[in-house]
């Protein structure tokens, strides 16, 4: 089932729970017992459905989502095993809930219950002009009065006959059955209404109908939907060659604005019965691309990429193929009550149904009259550009124009004769010829404006305009240069380009296509200013062939429009809709990073200031297919000017920062603005730390800090004091210190001095002892020589005299007892350190000690200089000291 509420949304009963649409966005709210819902109606503000031994009412919350409240836990115990619950209806205060074997009518008012319990199966309930029906198998048609059913019509027909629906007319019903079609019921009497369609519903497929705006729409099981006249007439066949999803359709429902909505087997399709946009698909691919079409001797001709084909204006025929025309027809153009074809195999008369071939030299692209001759026509051709002439009333090839061979897709010839052509890949030139259109004198290429791809040019109003990428541009006659034309270039702004393609109507409007809109300008009748209509048709659903849209003007407002699988027709006369409100469906907030939660709609808002994420969305609840509605919003607070026109129907603001604002939003459909904004209030809270109560906190703090602050600065001051005084007070003491210490170190410099004087007198005396003794031992030497050839007594005196005055002691041990006393442990450290040197190294080590050269150590070893230089190469080998390390300053450092 189908249902719509006064809110304009559509609720679908579903597989999964109930649908719902809102015209920009679908939600699924789940089945609250996980089963198929069946059925679905909207009475008042509560959406009533029925399911699996289920029945009760959805209702909206303060956020704009739908709660479940169950009817049917009230008499749980009544309720049939396995029972669904496959209509309702509504009447006065009542809901009435069908399964197939009871009628459950709730008052909602009181609460209580009634039941209907039939005998036999009940095959389908229905309303009408304030009646309730129900029919039931083999038993025929009852009305429910006073909460009892009461049997109207047990005709054989009806026995055996599923009714479909149930209709009023006048003082009678009409009844649609499933395999006979129409009935009308009188006073008891029943007889058949014939229609167009009879024999194509006697196979027993329909499965359901709904009275729609002129007739009755029929939906069957296997051939898709039927629309007749109350008359019985046949309007449309719609199936799925023709757009449908599936051939099946299960219900129908029409809703406020005359859309025909279709629950099929698999899906859900909507049908705009009263849009003033139709279109025809070609899925078969007979049709193809249409890249021109015509309105001529009361035959609609469109030329496709399939060749040329006609039907007669405003039948539903189908269209008839013009023979010999196979191939791409670019064009075609009317003059002197003749049609012509530009075909891409030449250029084609066509009339009563045939095509003449007049000219088969190159592809044939447009037409264009000669201004002041009317037996001649200029036309664009594949390989340039060439003349056809009027003679004696038929229509020749008269000459090329020599000196111009490009391509000539769109080409103008102004009043002084000349010819403007706008090439793809090579740009716009300006061709002078001469007077009789034989030759090209001059070719002048323009720099500027630059080439484009699906650029074009055409004459509009008087003067000649070129369109691409960059804008539109006008040819200043004066000056032969082409100028930004500014209102026809808005159509192109903000990336909108998608075709410079221009169409002038023969109402003397200019049409433009860009990525989200058909715009089309007409001069002011007060004037020469341009105004601007746009339609919001995108790209996307009109199927156009971007650089070969086309247009035809079939009346003053119904226009025809080719697209790559069919072509649709729009009146543009009927694209004002005054009666839709913009409405404000869902306001969601979260965190960075958090889960979206839903606010309420119809009360100021209120959000922690970490919740600063805020998204809105919003709606027009129209269902068109091809006209979208557009919305402008503004956010007071943040972003105070009105954005631009979108069809996006949903904004999120990221971060805002702690204030009040007001969202505002507002829409247009086609070419009216709607009436209502809706606007939503809302506060996002400061953090806890920005708060007036922390602020009177700080107020509190900032004033304890400083009364700290005050009394640390006087204790610190009068620290400082102390500090200095102290520090002072220390200077004067190290100052003394330092005094004592420079006492202590000239004093130590002293003794240090004393020291090496001592050092150098011990080896001066230990010097002055050996030369002592060696005298003394000589003079002996001598003396026992003299002694031995005599005997004297006064020698021998002598000799006894030096022996007592020779030094007892060896002259080492006593030089090593005084040094030990000046160095008490150095040749223990040198006797530890360098265990293999021998007492003469070590009396070396103890010269070097004192710092004595070589010249001097050498009289107290009794050994030259050099030899002094070998014991100090072979102390330095047993030390093992590096080739770069000194004996003596190794010596001197132990």
């Amino acid at each position: 089932m189908i249902s719509q509420g006064d809110n304009q949304f559509v609720f679908f009963a579903n597989n999964d729970g109930l649908l719902e649409f809102n015209g920009s966005n679908w939600k699924l709210y789940p089945s609250p017992n996980e089963a198929i819902i069946r059925s679905v109606k909207v009475i008042g503000d509560r959406v009533y459905t029925g399911s699996y031994m289920e029945f009760g009412f959805w209702k909206r919350k303060s956020d704009g989502t739908l709660k479940y409240y169950s009817i049917s836990h009230y008499i749980k115990s009544k309720i049939l095993d396995d029972e669904q619950f496959w209509n309702i209806l509504s009447y006065e205060q009542w809901v009435i809930f069908q399964s197939l074997n009871r009628i459950y009518i709730y008052d909602t008012k009181t609460g209580s219950f009634k039941i209907i319990a039939p005998s036999s199966n009940i095959v389908r309930s229905f309303r009408s002009d304030g009646a309730l029906y129900f029919q039931t198998h083999g038993q025929g048609l009852y009305e429910i009065e006073s909460g009892k059913s009461k049997l109207i019509a047990s005709n054989t027909q009806l026995k055996n006959n599923r009714i479909v629906n149930v209709f009023p007319q006048d003082d009678s019903l009409v009844l649609m059955t499933q395999s006979n079609g129409f009935y009308k019921l009188l006073g008891g009497v029943l007889s058949k209404l014939s229609t167009d369609i009879d024999d194509q519903l006697k196979d027993g497929s329909v499965y359901s109908c709904a009275l729609v705006s002129g007739g009755y729409a029929i939906g069957t099981v296997s051939n898709g939907i039927y629309i007749v006249s109350k008359e019985g007439k046949l309007q449309y066949h719609i199936s799925q060659r023709k757009g449908l999803s599936n051939n099946t359709a299960l219900s129908l429902f029409e809703d406020n604005e005359k859309n025909l909505w279709i629950g099929l087997d698999n899906g859900i399709n909507c049908i705009n019965l009263k849009s003033p946009i139709q279109s025809y698909v070609d899925d078969s691919g007979v049709l193809g691309t249409v890249y021109t079409s015509k309105l001529f001797g009361g035959k609609l001709y469109v030329g496709t990429n399939q060749g040329l084909f006609c039907k007669n204006f405003q039948s539903n025929e189908e269209f008839q193929f013009v023979k010999g025309t196979k191939g791409q027809v670019w064009s075609l153009f009317v003059t002197d009550d003749t049609l012509f074809c530009g075909h891409d195999t030449g250029t084609f008369i066509v009339q009563n149904g045939q095509a003449q071939s007049i000219f088969s030299s190159s592809g044939t692209w447009k037409f264009e009259k000669v201004p002041g001759n009317s037996n001649l026509l200029v036309q664009g051709n594949y390989y340039g550009i060439s003349v056809l002439e009027k003679k004696n009333r038929q229509w020749h090839f008269r000459n090329k124009i020599m000196g111009f061979d490009y391509s000539t897709k769109y080409f103008e010839i102004s009043s002084d004769f000349e010819i403007y052509v706008s090439h793809e890949y090579k740009g716009v030139f300006r061709l002078q010829t001469d007077a009789n259109l034989l030759k090209i004198k001059n070719v002048f290429a323009y720099k500027e404006p630059e080439k484009g791809k699906n650029a074009s040019l055409v004459a509009f109003n008087g003067a000649i305009y070129y369109a691409y990428k960059k804008g539109v541009f006008k040819l200043n006659p004066k000056t032969k240069q082409f100028e930004k034309e500014p209102i026809l270039s808005t159509v192109f702004e903000k990336d909108e380009y998608t075709s410079g393609k221009m169409i002038v109507d023969d109402s003397n409007r200019i049409w433009l296509f860009s990525k989200n809109y058909i715009s089309y300008f007409a001069p002011n009748k007060l004037g020469n200013q341009l105004k601007q209509n746009s339609i919001p048709i995108p790209v996307s659903l009109t199927n156009s062939m971007l650089g070969y849209e086309n247009i035809t003007q079939l009346s003053p407002s119904n226009y025809f429009f080719g697209t790559t699988d069919g072509y649709y027709t729009m009146n543009i006369s009927d694209l004002v809709f005054k009666n839709y409100s913009v409405l404000l469906s869902n306001v969601s907030s979260n965190e960075l990073n958090g889960e979206l939660h839903n606010n309420p709609i119809d009360v100021e808002g209120e959000f922690n200031h970490d919740e600063n994420n805020i998204s809105f969305n919003y709606t027009v609840p129209e269902y068109n297919k091809y006209i979208n509605a557009e919305y402008q919003y503004a956010l007071e607070g943040f972003q105070e000017e009105w954005s631009d026109w979108n069809v996006k129907s949903s904004v999120n603001f990221k971060n805002l920062p702690s204030g009040d604002y007001v969202f505002k939003v507002k829409a247009k459909f086609a070419n009216s603005n709607l009436e209502n904004t809706q606007v939503y209030n809302f506060t996002i809270l400061k953090p806890w730390y920005g708060t007036n109560f922390a602020v009177i906190m700080y107020l509190i703090l900032g004033f304890i800090s400083v009364k700290l602050m005050l009394d640390q600065y006087n204790l610190y001051h009068r620290k400082q004091q102390e500090k200095l005084i102290e520090e002072n007070n220390l200077l004067l003491e190290i100052k003394e210190l330092e005094n004592e210490q420079q006492l202590m170190r000239l004093k130590n410099e002293k003794l240090s001095q004393n020291v090496d004087d001592i050092n150098k007198e011990l080896a001066a005396s230990e010097m002055n002892l050996n030369s002592k003794n060696e005298l003394l031992t000589f003079i002996q030497d001598d003396l026992k020589k003299s002694t031995e050839d005599g005997d004297s007594r006064s020698i021998k005196s002598v000799i006894s005299t030096i022996n007592k005055n020779i030094t007892g002691k060896d002259s080492w041990s006593v030089f090593q007892d005084a040094f030990a006393k000046t160095d008490k442990e150095f040749l223990k450290k040198m006797k530890e350190i360098h265990p293999n040197l021998t007492a003469n190294d070590l009396k070396l080590c103890a010269y070097l000690r004192l710092n004595l050269s070589s010249k001097e150590i050498a009289p107290l070893l009794n050994i030259s200089v050099r030899s002094v230089e070998i014991k100090r190469y072979r102390l330095r080998k047993k030390m093992d000291l590096a080739h770069e390390q000194g004996l003596a300053e190794y010596i001197l450092a132990v």
